[in-house]
């Protein structure tokens, strides 16, 4: 069965770094484009960022774009979301998903950003 989890979110200030992971398995990953999606306290999910399959292209959603960067190592199934200048507002539960959904498939992570 499909797979997807989570890891890398914690505790960092204003302006700080994170780097997610999420390992991948049960389906062919490589065939499969991939997404970030998050879920900030008492809101909806939003859909983060996603790459192709073959890592050729990567899409942002305007409240990330020029501090998110989306990659992927299909020899590792993982797919990785590497956030710089984090803001208050990125405070959230962090998933991964297939395609470019915003539906979540495993556990998340969280990731707070607070001073």
């Amino acid at each position: 069965q499909v797979q997807l989890v989570e890891s890398g979110g914690g505790l960092a200030q204003p302006g700080g770094s994170l780097r997610l992971s999420c390992a991948a398995s049960g389906f062919t990953f490589s065939s499969y484009a991939m997404s970030w999606a998050r879920q900030a306290p008492g809101k909806g999910l939003e859909w983060v960022s996603g790459i192709l399959s073959d890592g050729s292209d990567t899409y942002y959603a305007d409240s990330v774009k020029g501090r998110f960067t989306i990659s992927r190592d299909n020899a590792k199934n993982t797919v990785y979301l590497q956030m710089n200048s984090l803001k208050t507002e990125d405070t959230a539960l962090y998933y991964c998903t297939k395609g470019f959904t915003a539906t979540p498939w495993g556990q998340g992570t969280q990731v707070t950003v607070s001073s």
